[in-house]
């Protein structure tokens, strides 16, 4: 159970005061599972032909570099995508706000009424926030438009992603590169692992316990190694 922030007025004040940058756990989570799981995949299926370790350690790394950047920039291309949208929709709410000033007043008003407010509470209401047109936009931003308050930033997104797919792909490889006994066994508790661990990690955002978001995590992992090693066994070279 995540930890509860306290509530007295100044811890609430700090908590409001802080700066907020965000999070990018959920594109590390994205990224490690994705990491894990294609280049495990490929490990077994390379494994699965009887092919040489040279060529997993060879293909591993051209894929954690070239997926890796690949998915990263996708994440990009998304992110930006909604900053754009974002940016497009201020400019709108900026130009209602100049020239349909009562009609936005409305908006706000039946917002802020749907939300409780009523009588000279909510005229008052109405009044403060129309006086900041920053504030006001936020407000349309979230309630209207129903997206985040804070602006998402693409470059750290997919930096994210990328760092966290370069991390969990390297597992799988690692007892290959370090010419470990029994290399391709080595591989697969490490992998498991790593699976079962961003799993546990992904239930930040789930109401499921840690043990079966990581459970779920890793049955996914294990059917895509499963899938990949059975393939390559088909071209086995013997």
């Amino acid at each position: 159970m995540a930890k509860e922030h306290g509530h007295s007025p100044e811890e609430v004040a700090e908590r409001l005061s802080a700066d907020t940058q965000g999070t990018y756990l959920k594109d590390m989570v994205y990224g490690g599972i994705d990491g894990a799981v294609t280049t495990f995949a490929i490990v077994a299926g390379v494994e699965g032909a009887g092919l040489s370790h040279g060529i997993i350690v060879a293909l591993g790394i051209a894929n954690i570099l070239a997926d890796g950047f690949s998915m990263a920039a996708g994440n990009y291309s998304g992110t930006k995508a909604e900053l754009d949208d974002r940016r497009r929709i201020v400019r709108v709410e900026e130009n209602h706000i100049e020239h349909h000033r009562d009609g936005e007043l409305e908006e706000l008003r039946q917002i802020l009424a749907l939300r409780g407010l009523s009588g000279e509470v909510l005229e008052e209401a109405v009044r403060e926030i129309s006086n900041d047109k920053e504030k006001w936009i936020s407000l349309m931003l979230t309630f209207e438009y129903g997206l985040t308050l804070e602006e998402p930033h693409p470059m750290r997104a997919a930096l994210a992603t990328f760092g966290a797919f370069l991390v969990a792909g390297s597992v799988p490889l690692l007892p290959f590169i370090l010419n470990v006994p029994q290399a391709f066994q080595v591989s697969i508790v490490a992998t498991l692992v790593t699976f079962f661990l961003i799993g546990t990690g992904k239930s930040r955002w789930s109401l499921a316990k840690w043990w079966w978001s990581g459970g779920e995590t890793l049955l996914i992992g294990t059917l895509a190694a499963i899938i990949a090693y059975v393939v390559g066994g088909l071209f086995h070279a013997g």
